[in-house]
């Protein structure tokens, strides 16, 4: 067994404690020389961010395939008419159209677009993805849909008129998000 030099000796614990958290800070040596010595000056730590980044890519990969999954519910609804206070499935209004949509893709959503409004995580416009509820109004929102993409919507629009995916006609809307 050969004998550690006790001046490396704090040296070799400090390396092994930050091996062990994923953290090494070497501090500079006026001479420039590693203060681990030589046989350690070339180790590399790895960030204890990368398990957490693991993990949210891990959640943003759910994220995506569930907001995938509510998009194709979405878009399967296209033609169904639009009627005031139903929620489905054969007939919608707008609310009744996003919590239906959401309920078959296992999320639960209030029955107005006040009540989406509230539950909803308020994001930025330049934050919007796919998936995520558009709602429309000042204060009192009247108008609900869901993002499509490219400022496209899928929505149940107002009496006469089927379910369909538009474009956002006005500047005058919200984002919410629920998934993520």
């Amino acid at each position: 067994m050969s004998r550690i030099p006790h001046r490396r000796l704090p040296a070799l614990v400090l390396a092994s404690c930050a091996l062990a958290t994923s953290a090494l800070v070497v501090p500079s040596t006026s001479a420039g020389a590693s203060p681990l010595g030589p046989s350690l000056s070339t180790v590399t730590a790895v960030a204890p961010s990368a398990q957490v980044s693991t993990a949210r890519t891990a959640a943003q990969t759910a994220a995506l395939a569930k907001a995938q999954a509510v998009l194709r519910t979405a878009a399967s609804l296209k033609g169904r008419p639009y009627r005031y206070g139903a929620s489905g499935p054969r007939a919608f209004d707008c609310s009744g159209y996003t919590k239906y949509v959401f309920s078959r893709n296992g999320i639960a959503l209030p029955r107005t677009a006040q009540q989406q409004w509230r539950k909803a995580r308020k994001i930025k416009k330049s934050q919007i993805r796919p998936g995520d509820l558009v709602f429309f109004g000042g204060a009192h929102k009247y108008h609900v849909a869901v993002y499509a993409g490219n400022g496209m919507i899928w929505h149940a629009p107002s009496s006469g008129k089927t379910v369909r995916k538009v474009k956002i006609w006005t500047s005058r809307w919200s984002a919410g998000r629920i998934i993520g």
